[in-house]
């Protein structure tokens, strides 16, 4: 009797493992798709190539679809391979932690551009230039890397990384009490200051939208856009709680555990990067056109215009 009861609760165990790893892959393999057709179309034609808006959403585009690769194979892994080594891990982790970053910076660099399109039109050309984006890029990577950094050299004081291996998850490898320090407060700086941004933009933009009276239907779509990357960036930093929800829910049985972290991580690392084609791709016309000639395989062959600074 005892043998049949965990036969079946191993095969449901398995089974419950099976159709979370198969939901998660399929919601993975969708938006690396929708979002590849986005970069396919930018690197096709030229005439996005000069203009900042769509080079920084490309770019978060591009940090998506590796932020959702690498998250969903840690998630694979963490059924199908326990013994992972260490170095392999921490890089995994590493590029993880730092694209995570780099969506909500990429926003807040995506509202500043909108806004100095809508209330500085005439300084729009001058500072918002694709030498200036670029270098914006560079800053958001340099910027979105040093907590991963820092975890790995507080990691490094533990002991040498190529002696064990470990489940690769950031909750069983950065462990310490230093590394959750250091987690509340890159967390509270990140967040802060991007809302800030978002939200100092997003009021300018009001203003600018009521004072207007010739350029009011462009500030009212900037308004909506960054309104929209506010509830983007709101789903993001979901993940900067789940820390406080595991210890509310720590008291409850290990099956219930695993179903809140697996809905935690649904919901604050995958969904909200079904927004971003929805954001931009659908609602901006230029690519909205460009899909629509994709699709119905008219996409011409790519402009090989020089770019205009």
């Amino acid at each position: 009797m005892n043998s049949t009861v965990l036969l079946y609760s191993q095969q449901e165990r398995y089974a419950d493992a099976f159709a979370k790893i198969f939901s998660i892959v399929l919601l993975a393999v969708i938006i690396i798709s929708i979002n590849g057709m986005f970069v396919f179309i930018f690197f096709r034609r030229s005439i996005f190539h000069s203009d900042p808006r769509y080079i920084l959403y490309i770019h978060l585009v591009m940090n998506d679809m590796l932020m959702v690769f690498i998250s969903v194979v840690l998630f694979v892994m963490t059924f199908a391979w326990h013994n992972v080594p260490v170095p392999f891990c921490v890089l995994l982790l590493l590029i993880t932690s730092v694209t995570h970053r780099n969506t909500p910076l990429t926003l807040a660099g995506m509202a500043i551009e909108r806004y100095i399109a809508v209330c500085k039109p005439l300084h729009h050309h001058q500072i918002c230039t694709v030498r200036w984006t670029y270098m914006l890029i560079s800053l958001i990577w340099s910027v979105g890397i040093l907590p991963g950094l820092t975890d790995i050299f507080l990691l490094l004081i533990n002991g040498p990384l190529a002696l064990f291996t470990t489940i690769c998850t950031s909750v069983i490898l950065y462990n310490t009490p230093s590394h959750a320090e250091l987690s509340k407060i890159s967390n509270g700086i990140y967040s802060s200051i991007v809302w800030l941004i978002l939200v100092y933009t997003y009021c300018q933009v009001m203003v600018k939208a009521k004072r207007s009276s010739t350029n009011k239907s462009s500030a009212k779509k900037a308004q909506s856009t960054i309104l929209l990357h506010g509830a983007q960036l709101l789903l993001c930093m979901l993940s900067y709680i789940t820390p406080v929800l595991d210890k509310i829910y720590a008291p409850l049985q290990t099956e219930q555990q695993k179903k809140i972290n697996f809905f935690n991580y649904l919901l604050t690392s995958i969904l909200p990067r079904l927004l971003t084609p929805l954001i931009y791709g659908v609602r901006d016309k230029q690519f909205f056109n460009h899909i629509k000639a994709l699709l119905t395989c008219k996409l011409s062959a790519v402009n090989v215009d020089p770019i205009k600074q």
